[in-house]
């Protein structure tokens, strides 16, 4: 067993106990995954996000043989080649979905074939390591705004000072929670008390709000649960508002085909969207690809940092190949019964560090749980009502992990060195600066363009003045990664053309 895990990768929690730490990780990646259907305009699939996380999970759990505790949810990373994929309906999100997945395939046959160690020449701890520094510092953003945010008005701007109150009782019960030393049960989910403080503040002051007729102190928004009762007319919805089976992205395809026209969800999110063709098979697949090959080394810089938070190396055993298949295949089926690909959650990652909870049993039951719970209308609009400032309280400890977590895989590089200086810093200053390539693949000018795309990988919608109207968008992160690998290969280069300079002048003295 790993030092100070509490469960290691094969323990089994007491079926009680295992339930409550499924709950937990469900509600530490729950803030992220329902994020991203949202973002591309398809809030009504939330609960198909969440079932293809679950399946995608498991499907990533049986590749890595229930050896890698890390749990699968809808990626950030994939937004803006999602923003293309929805002009194209659910066929073009799952094209791009298999497209992505295939792309991971391939990488794994590669590796099968030629192994791991070129992997570790690439990415050494002084890439890796701040990449996965920059995971967590470039989140913080996401965090402190979800922080000072009221879910129920919006009257009073972006700010709200009893919202940041909530925030931090979240934030010092999650705190407080994990490192005491009295009780072993609250150090294992101190998320779900956090999370439960939180609300428990936030309604008390939304009450207050409502009685008071004061809009600031309204902090929850408790409108989903009644609308998931109540129609607009005031009439009970039926059964939906018990059960409702989510709509998921294969059997909408279909449905496009046969009707011969896109879903009215999708005409929601584009007003211009339409059956996928032969250009749009092409545009789909050019917006997913690039940006799959470069996910594919934050899938490493996940796995590393999870490794040394575990005491495994999973890059050996199950072994690279196996994570990678798992990855795809994993986001290929959660995109056909869901909405979204998926990738490994760097909040799932940070949950197991805090808790000391590797269990892989709890990863799975998780897993599971969102399944079921999908379908379950009242559960649904529950979790989607706790407020963004409780999130954010958790977040704050989640997102705070993960760079720390970065920082400790490199703590022995030595930063003396100047090649190693240029390569963190290259990679920490381009990735918190926002630096993201956007690369056109269309000569077509817009002369006014509103676009999703993500800064300090914390997406949001910008207003465009002229610009080409269609790009591909890599991530800071990714962008960072790429400019820390190139900085590595090219002083590596310099440094070995000064040393073979060195020896023949060595040589040439004799």
């Amino acid at each position: 067993m790993a030092k100070n895990l509490i469960y290691d990768i094969h323990d089994t929690p007491k079926f009680n106990k295992m339930l409550i730490f499924a709950l937990q990780q469900l509600l530490a990646i729950l803030a992220a995954t329902i994020a991203v259907p949202t973002i591309i305009g398809l809030p009504t699939q939330i609960p198909a996000a969440i079932f293809g996380a679950g399946v995608g999970t498991l499907v990533y759990q049986l590749f890595t043989k229930f050896k890698s505790p890390v749990f699968l949810g809808s990626s950030f990373a994939f937004l803006s080649s999602l923003g293309v994929a929805v002009a194209y309906g659910y066929c073009g999100i799952v094209l791009g979905s298999i497209v992505a997945g295939l792309v991971y395939v391939v990488i794994a046959i590669v590796i099968h074939f030629v192994g791991t160690k070129w992997v570790s020449k690439l990415m050494p701890p002084v890439i890796i390591g701040p990449t996965v520094a920059l995971i967590g510092l470039s989140l913080a953003g996401s965090a402190m705004g979800d922080i000072v945010k009221a879910n129920a008005s919006a009257l009073h701007g972006s700010y709200n000072l009893v919202s940041l109150l909530c925030g931090l009782v979240t934030f010092a019960t999650v705190v407080i929670c994990s490192t005491q030393k009295r009780f072993t049960m609250p150090k294992l989910i101190p998320f779900i008390l956090g999370i439960v403080a939180g609300y428990v503040v936030a309604s008390l002051f939304t009450l207050i709000g409502v009685l008071a007729d004061v809009d600031y102190l309204k902090i929850v928004n408790w409108q989903p649960i009644v609308n998931n009762f109540v129609d607009a007319d005031g009439k009970f919805t039926g059964i939906t508002a018990f059960f409702n089976v989510p709509k998921f992205s294969l059997i909408e395809g279909i449905k496009e085909l046969v009707n011969g026209e896109v879903s009215s969800e999708i005409l929601a999110a584009n007003k211009n969207a339409g059956l996928i063709t032969g250009g749009g098979v092409a545009e789909v697949i050019i917006a997913f690809l690039p940006v799959a090959l470069v996910v594919f080394a934050e899938h490493i810089a996940d796995h590393k940092n999870l490794s040394t938070i575990i005491g495994k190396d999973l890059i050996e055993e199950p072994g690279l190949k196996r994570t990678l298949l798992g990855d795809g295949v994993g986001s290929i089926a959660g995109t056909l019964l869901g909405v979204c690909p998926n990738t490994t959650y760097g909040e799932s990652v940070g949950c197991v560090a805090i808790t000391k909870n590797a269990s892989v049993i709890t990863i799975t039951t998780t897993a599971i749980m969102c399944i079921i719970l999908s379908f379950i209308s009242p559960i649904m609009v529950v979790l989607q009502s706790i407020p963004s400032c409780v999130m954010g309280g958790v977040c704050l400890t989640l997102y705070g992990f993960i760079a720390v977590s970065g920082l400790k895989m490199f703590k022995d590089v030595d930063l003396n060195e100047n090649k190693n200086l240029f390569i963190v810093s290259a990679i920490l200053i381009a990735g918190i600066g926002g630096l993201s390539i956007q690369i056109p693949y269309s000569g077509e000018i817009a002369t006014s363009l509103t676009i999703a795309f993500t800064k300090f990988d914390v997406p949001y919608v910008k207003e465009v003045a002229g610009g080409f109207a269609k790009v591909i968008s890599i991530t800071p992160i990714a962008t960072a990664l790429i400019l820390g690998i190139l900085t590595n290969v090219v002083l590596t280069k310099v440094e070995k053309s000064k040393l073979l300079g060195k020896e023949k002048e060595v040589k040439s003295d004799k």
